[in-house]
C-alpha cells in the first residue's frame, strides 16, 4: 500500500534542514560560518527540532527500505543503494563541500589564497577539522549506505518470515499505546553508555554512539512497516497522546537544562532526550498518517527535487552567510535573505542544470528520466 505521508514527511524534514542550518549561523553552537551577533533565544526552537529531526529521517529511511526491498532481490537493492548513495556522496565530497571548507578557512584566517589555489590543498591535506577533507552535511549518506547494505540479510529473513516472533512481538506492542516504550530500552542504553564515551563526530569510524542509535532507528523503521497496519493504527489513534506527552517531556527537558548542576541531572537529561525523541517521532508519524497520506500536484516534483536540494543547500547557505556575517543587519533580515537565497539558488541549479542533464542526474542520485508519477518515491534514495 502506497504511503504518501512518508513522501511528504521526507520532503518536509529535508526542507526543515535548510531552516535549521540557517539557524546554526545565528546560535552560539559550533558551525562553519558564524554571524557577528548571536540570537540567544533561537536555541530553544533549535533544541526542540534537534531532538527528532535526524532520528526521524533514519526511521523513514528504514520504512522506505521495506517498500523498496519488497520488490527487489538483495543484490538488486544493494546495487541501487550504491548508485543512489555512493555516487552522490563522491560528487558532494569533490564538488559541493570544498567551497564550504574554503570559506570557513578564509573567515578564520586559516587560508588567504583563491579557491583555485585552495582546491588541491583541500583534496590532499588531512581530514577535517584539523585538515580540509570532509563530507560535512553529507554524513547521512555513508551511514545510510552502510546500514542498508549490512542489514540486507536481516531484512531478507524478516521478509521471508512475515509471521516471525519478532513481527508478532511488534504487533503486540502496538496494541497498547504505552507498550511501544519498551522499544526505547536499547536507545536508552546507547544514550547512557555510549554517548559519554563516544561523543557525536559524524566521522563514521569511531562514531559508535551515532552508529548504534541510528542503526537501531533504521531497523525499527523497517520492522514497523513489516508489522503491517497495526503500526499505522497505533500512531494515528494515539497521536494526541504522543503530542501531549511530547510537550510535557520537552518542558521537563528544558527545566532540567535550566537547573542542571548535579551529576544526576545529566542522567535525567539523557532519559528525557530519548523519551522526547521517541514521542515526537511517533507524534509526527501519527499526524502525517491522518493529514498527509494523499497525493498532491506538487509532491511528484518535490519528491525528486529534495535529494539535490539536500546535497547542495548547505554550500549555498554558507556562501550567503560568508557575505552577510559582518554586515550590521538585524536577525530578521539576514535570516530571510539566507532562507530565500538558499531555496532560490538551489532551485535554479536544480531546475536549470541538474534536472535536465543525464550526467548531472546520475551524479545527484536521480533516475535517468524525470519523475512523472505523482508521489513517486523512485527519484530519491530509498531513505
Amino acid at each position: 500500500m502506497r504511503r504518501y505521508d512518508l513522501d511528504w514527511l521526507r520532503v518536509i524534514v529535508f526542507g526543515l534542514l535548510i531552516f535549521y542550518h540557517v539557524g546554526m549561523f545565528f546560535v552560539p553552537w559550533t558551525w562553519h560560518i558564524k554571524n557577528n551577533e548571536f540570537v540567544e533565544g533561537l536555541i530553544y526552537p533549535m533544541m526542540f527540532v534537534n531532538q527528532w529531526r535526524l532520528p526521524i529521517l533514519f526511521v523513514i529511511s528504514g520504512m522506505g527500505t521495506a517498500f523498496a526491498l519488497s520488490k527487489k532481490s538483495g543484490w538488486q537493492f544493494a546495487g541501487e543503494r550504491v548508485k543512489r548513495l555512493l555516487i552522490p556522496l563522491l560528487t558532494g565530497i569533490l564538488l559541493v563541500v570544498p567551497p564550504q571548507v574554503y570559506l570557513e578557512r578564509i573567515s578564520t584566517g586559516g587560508f588567504s589564497g583563491s579557491y583555485f589555489n585552495f582546491w588541491p590543498e583541500y583534496a590532499f591535506t588531512g581530514v577535517y577539522p584539523e585538515g580540509n577533507f570532509s563530507w560535512h552535511h553529507l554524513w547521512f549518506l555513508p551511514y545510510l549506505l552502510f546500514f542498508s547494505l549490512v542489514l540486507i540479510p536481516v531484512f531478507l529473513q524478516i521478509r521471508k518470515h512475515p509471521d516471525s516472533m519478532i513481527l508478532k512481538g511488534f504487533r503486540k506492542l502496538f496494541s497498547r499505546w504505552w507498550a511501544s516504550f519498551f522499544l526505547i530500552i536499547p536507545l536508552l542504553m546507547w544514550e547512557l553508555l555510549l554517548r559519554p564515551a563516544f561523543p557525536s563526530t559524524h566521522a563514521f569510524w569511531g562514531d559508535w554512539y551515532n552508529m548504534a542509535r541510528y542503526s537501531t532507528l533504521f531497523l525499527y523503521g523497517y520492522l514497523c512497516i513489516s508489522s503491517g497496519n497495526s503500526f499505522w493504527k497505533a500512531v494515528s489513534h494515539n497521536r494526541y497522546r504522543y503530542l501531549l506527552s511530547g510537550m510535557l517531556s520537552f518542558s521537563l527537558f528544558l527545566l532540567v537544562v535550566a537547573v542542571a548542576a548535579k551529576p544526576w541531572h545529566l542522567h535525567a537529561l539523557a532519559v528525557l532526550r530519548v523519551v522526547n525523541m521517541w514521542l515526537w517521532i511517533w507524534c509526527i508519524l501519527g499526524f502525517a498518517s491522518v493529514l498527509l497520506n494523499k497525493s498532491g500536484k506538487y509532491l511528484s516534483y518535490a519528491n525528486e527535487a529534495v535529494y539535490p536540494f539536500y546535497i547542495l543547500h548547505q554550500t549555498i547557505t554558507v556562501t550567503i552567510g560568508f557575505f552577510l556575517m559582518n554586515l550590521q543587519w538585524g536577525f530578521p533580515v539576514k535570516f530571510t535573505v539566507m532562507v530565500a537565497g538558499t531555496f532560490g539558488i538551489t532551485f535554479l541549479l536544480y531546475e536549470g542544470i541538474i534536472k535536465r542533464w543525464p550526467l548531472m542526474r546520475l551524479l545527484f542520485g536521480l533516475k535517468n528520466s524525470p519523475c512523472s508519477k505523482i508521489g513517486s518515491r523512485s527519484a530519491v534514495p530509498c531513505a
